[in-house]
């Protein structure tokens, strides 16, 4: 009987500990000292909430920059991939689709490499980065559609560059652009100069 009163004291100490002091000292510390991102990295425009920059959106119109492909659509409650394998026949249809779509819609010839991610949807479904490979490819046409000037063409592949993020710790993946953040910065942008 004594070891059942001592198991339940130190049951009852480790819910304390760890299932509301930790918690609530965690939670205390991300909101002092990183508020914006433990809140989401929300992005707010015009005082109105536009997304967040950790969640891939569909930009479908043609005068903005595309993201990657999301095998859920860019929902974030079934976010996923397709988990359809290497071999698998719709995949490699999905593929070459997403490949020929790219091509198409960016005037690019055959010949031109598309970049992986701009083929594959990411494993959550809701990844915010491209390459800066896969924006520059994209310049031309989101140039065109808005009746940039040359110079503002200049402006936009300046942006796009400046925008680029390095590598992690400068070793670890490619130079990526968050899509989410460089269509806001797009629309900053005056067609009409």
């Amino acid at each position: 009987m004594k070891n059942i009163i001592i198991s339940l004291r130190v049951l009852l100490a480790m819910t304390i500990l760890t299932g509301l002091l930790y918690p609530a000292l965690i939670t205390s510390f991300a909101q002092i000292f990183f508020s914006r991102k433990a809140n989401g990295s929300l992005v707010y425009v015009n005082g109105k909430l536009s997304g967040s920059e950790l969640i891939g959106q569909n930009f479908s119109d043609s005068t903005y920059f595309f993201p990657r492909p999301s095998a859920c659509d860019f929902n974030t409650v079934p976010g996923g991939a397709s988990n359809l394998g290497p071999g698998n026949k719709k995949l490699i249809g999905d593929i070459q689709a997403s490949k020929a779509r790219f091509l198409k819609v960016n005037g690019l010839d055959s010949l031109t490499v598309v970049p992986n991610e701009m083929l594959f949807a990411s494993a959550s479904g809701l990844d915010p980065d491209i390459s800066l490979k896969s924006a520059l490819l994209q310049c031309n046409r989101v140039a065109g559609m808005r009746k940039f000037s040359s110079t503002q063409k200049k402006e936009l592949i300046s942006m796009v560059n400046n925008l680029a993020s390095p590598p992690q710790f400068s070793l670890f993946g490619e130079t990526t652009v968050n899509v989410f953040k460089l269509n806001l910065e797009l629309n900053k942008f005056d067609s009409h100069e």
